[in-house]
């Protein structure tokens, strides 16, 4: 059994894939806070687990921690490097490029192969990613993600609005201070992605994160919604490293 960790800013998302599971197809899967994690490793122990592959952001302390719940598992540290599972990384510094980032742009591709794609991953913070049809990272920007955005509101907001996931926004021009703060925080957010796909020979955007849902309807280009997009990059990279280790790719 594959392990598969994603560990963000604020969570650490994860899933078990069985020898034979097609990309994204998971036994069992889970996610947690960081004070939580000693929950996310009772989710996957006992299930047979034989080697784990992990995306680490949040820093070596949470890394130390991870190794001690994942323990004798043959583990690999997720890494950016200049190429991995068919997708050749344009960074200018490619080892630099955040391994979420380069993961989730190796997820997008298998599962949208051969067109442009525009990654976006909407979590603490939000990037919005470009992938070319031929396979190249091509770069991506970075910005505060929708939580962000309202809490730096909020220092100055007597009652900060929320929106609803899946909720239609409020007016563009909204005609209140409350619906005026979530349609610039949405605006904000959806604005960067269609800009990304509208330079991007209108990409396909694949959108992911926990904040997705609530941007998704602000959106005015085609988007494809993926749970844990870069869990997906993951595993197809280790599936591409298993073809290519028994010869048939």
């Amino acid at each position: 059994m594959l392990l598969l960790i994603d560990a963000g800013n604020t969570r650490v998302k994860w899933a078990l894939a069985a020898p034979g599971a097609g990309l994204g197809e998971w036994s069992a899967s889970g996610a947690a806070l960081h004070a939580d994690l000693d929950a996310a490793g009772a989710g996957w122990h006992g299930q047979g687990v034989t080697s784990a592959l992990v995306s680490n952001v949040a820093g070596a302390v949470l890394r130390e921690r991870l190794a001690a719940l994942l323990g004798p598992i043959a583990t690999e540290w997720f890494a950016s490097s200049g190429a991995r599972a068919g997708l050749l990384n344009g960074y200018r510094e490619p080892q630099r490029l955040g391994c979420d980032r380069f993961a989730a742009a190796i997820g997008a591709r298998a599962l949208a192969p051969d067109q442009p794609l525009v990654v976006a991953t909407c979590g603490t913070a939000t990037t919005v990613d470009a992938v070319s049809a031929d396979g190249r990272f091509v770069g991506g920007m970075i910005l505060p993600g929708l939580a962000l955005m309202a809490g730096a509101l909020a220092k100055n907001t007597a009652q900060l609005p929320q929106a609803a996931p899946g909720a239609a926004p409020p007016p563009l021009f909204a005609d209140n201070t409350n619906d005026a703060i979530v349609s610039g925080c949405l605006s904000a957010q959806a604005g960067a992605i269609e800009r990304a796909v509208a330079a991007h020979a209108d990409a396909l955007c694949i959108l992911s994160g926990g904040a997705a849902a609530y941007i998704a309807p602000a959106l005015k280009c085609r988007y494809r919604m993926v749970d844990n997009i870069v869990l997906v990059g993951l595993h197809a990279a280790a599936l591409f490293d298993m073809r290519m280790g028994d010869g048939t790719c």
